[in-house]
């Protein structure tokens, strides 16, 4: 079974009814979020690459029409319209490590109407989750404020195929390391690693385990210090770290209490033993809340190891995006639906200083100082150019990054900018509105005159 089944059912009902009714017209839909999460001020786009790749390879196969027909109590060849179904359409969108805003498109595609509904099952979900994951991985490096952001998220995503994300997500939105192994290899990443309270547990005393770990490990080592007594295990670990071979470097690891108070008594036990240059590492159950919190205490943390609530995004697990037609066979459309109207037509988001942005029709000319953020990525179902990389994807985070309004970075209660709506753009707006008013009234009319 190929990926084009990965879609919901009444897509494919949708897709076979568009093609029986012979309605295969370019289609145009905008996939945005309409809203940011609560303390959010911005959101990092991903999850393009993956999207890329899958409208590349799309093609309804046999076993996907027996698949399809076999949801829908249908014989097989009721559903033969779908067999051999591309992608041959295209698509421009804001590439990965871009900073948007709630409103904006992430993604807008142009297709054959049946192939553009098919795949928007995939598209949601890919670009939905990666931003979600990359917003929030971005929000921990703020807190941190500069000191390193090391990725233990695997054994707690759901799944290892969401492990390998969260840990490209957050290597392109600044963290330096992670623990997943695959996922270092795969893409480059710093490994970092450290053991588990089930290593010191196995061995007779934490001194044992310490230097049995050190005889294996011949970089600098970090030894977890808190599965028994905290300030005992610092000692101890201060203690091995003096006496090896490669010199006292290293760190250890908190991962548990208060974590800012136990590096306080941490960094004092260290420097009296004349260990000034180990590091403290903290983990355990940390997001951006808890670090900017002990960064503002004045906590002498040197690096933060977060895993659950990043590689979750357990505050805000879910990005509300859309999937919405803005136009069919040359017809800009919209929804009027209350609190969920869309915007019309083809569009292009503008980026001006300050996150001034503003949307507009694609064929407007640019406000003053701006700039677009859709580009043209893929054409007849090619794309235009080489797969992008996880290298240029981060430095387009890095410089949208040090252009952020303050008020867009604050952790808690953030005010997040909004986009502008064009002039051309609300005119579009107001001509489709009127024209589907209108021809709501006439319906009503005709409806009357019939009952009556």
């Amino acid at each position: 079974m190929s990926e084009a089944m990965t879609t919901d059912l009444y897509e494919a009902t949708m897709a076979l009814s568009y093609l029986r009714e012979g309605m295969t017209g370019p289609a145009t839909f905008d996939l945005y979020a309409r809203g940011l999460p609560p303390e959010r001020g911005f959101l990092v786009a991903a999850g393009l690459e993956p999207a890329l790749d899958f409208l590349s390879g799309f093609r309804v196969e046999p076993e996907d029409v027996a698949a399809f027909a076999a949801a829908m109590h249908r014989p097989d060849e009721d559903l033969e319209p779908l067999l051999g179904l591309g992608f041959d359409g295209g698509v421009r969108a804001v590439p990965e490590g871009r900073i948007v805003l709630a409103g904006e498109p992430l993604l807008e595609l142009t297709a054959p109407l049946p192939q553009a509904q098919l795949v928007e099952t995939y598209l949601m979900g890919q670009l939905s989750h990666q931003t979600t994951i990359a917003s929030k991985a971005a929000r921990c490096v703020l807190a941190a404020e500069g000191r390193p952001v090391v990725d233990f998220s695997l054994r707690r995503t759901h799944g290892p195929w969401a492990g390998m994300q969260s840990a490209r997500l957050s290597a392109m939105t600044g963290f330096t390391a992670t623990s997943n192994v695959a996922a270092a290899a795969a893409y480059g990443i710093e490994a970092s690693g450290t053991m588990a309270h089930a290593y010191i547990e196995a061995f007779a005393d934490e001194e044992s385990a310490f230097r049995a770990f050190a005889r294996t490990h011949p970089g600098p080592v970090t030894f977890l210090v808190d599965t028994y007594d905290t300030a005992s295990g610092v000692a101890t670990a201060a203690r091995v770290l003096s006496e090896l071979e490669s010199g006292p470097s290293g760190a250890i690891r908190l991962d548990s209490g208060d974590l800012g108070e136990q590096a306080v008594r941490a960094r004092a036990i260290l420097d009296a033993a004349g260990l000034p240059e180990v590091r403290i590492v903290v983990s355990g159950g940390l997001d951006e809340y808890a670090v900017a919190e002990l960064i503002h205490s004045g906590a002498p943390i040197d690096a933060f190891a977060v895993g659950t609530r990043m590689g979750v995004s357990a505050d805000a697990a879910a990005l509300d995006t859309a999937y919405k037609l803005v136009a069919y066979d040359g017809t800009p459309v919209m929804k009027l639906s209350s609190a969920k109207a869309t915007a019309p037509g083809t569009k292009q988001v503008w980026r001006r200083p300050g996150y001034a942005d503003v949307i507009g029709e694609c064929d407007e000319l640019p406000p003053h100082g701006g700039a677009p953020l859709l580009e043209t990525v893929m054409r007849e179902g090619r794309r235009t150019g080489d797969p992008d990389t996880l290298d240029r994807a981060r430095r387009r985070f890095d410089t949208d990054l040090a252009g952020l309004p303050p008020h867009a970075r604050r952790i808690r209660h953030p005010i997040p900018p909004r986009p502008a709506t064009s002039a051309g753009l609300a005119r579009l707006a107001g001509r489709v509105r009127h024209r589907i008013e209108h021809r709501l009234a006439a319906d009503g009319e005709a409806g009357g005159r019939q009952a009556a």
